[in-house]
C-alpha cells in the first residue's frame, strides 16, 4: 500500500527531491518558531531546545507524509490543458 503514496513521481509532477527541500525548508523556519516560543513561555534554554528536537522529528515525518497523500487528492487540482 505505501508504495501507491510514495511513487518515484507525483502525477503533478513533482518529485522526492522537490518534496524533501519543502519538507527540510519548512521545518527549518518551525524549529526557530518552535524554540523562541517556548523561549519566552519558559525562560530556558534546555526545555526550548528540548521541545525543539523532539516535537520536529515526528512532525517533519508527518508532514511529509501529509505532503504525498495530498497530491494523490485530485479534489481542487486544475487539469491539465
Amino acid at each position: 500500500m505505501i508504495e501507491k503514496l510514495l511513487p518515484g513521481k507525483y502525477h503533478s509532477g513533482e518529485t522526492w527531491s522537490r518534496s524533501i527541500v519543502k519538507t527540510i525548508s519548512y521545518r527549518l523556519i518551525i524549529l526557530i518558531l518552535d524554540f523562541v516560543s517556548i523561549y519566552l513561555f519558559t525562560g530556558q534554554i534546555k526545555v526550548a531546545f528540548g521541545f525543539m528536537v523532539v516535537s520536529n522529528i515526528y512532525t517533519t515525518i508527518g508532514y511529509f507524509f501529509h505532503e504525498r497523500i495530498w497530491d494523490k487528492i485530485k479534489w481542487g487540482k486544475l487539469k491539465p490543458n
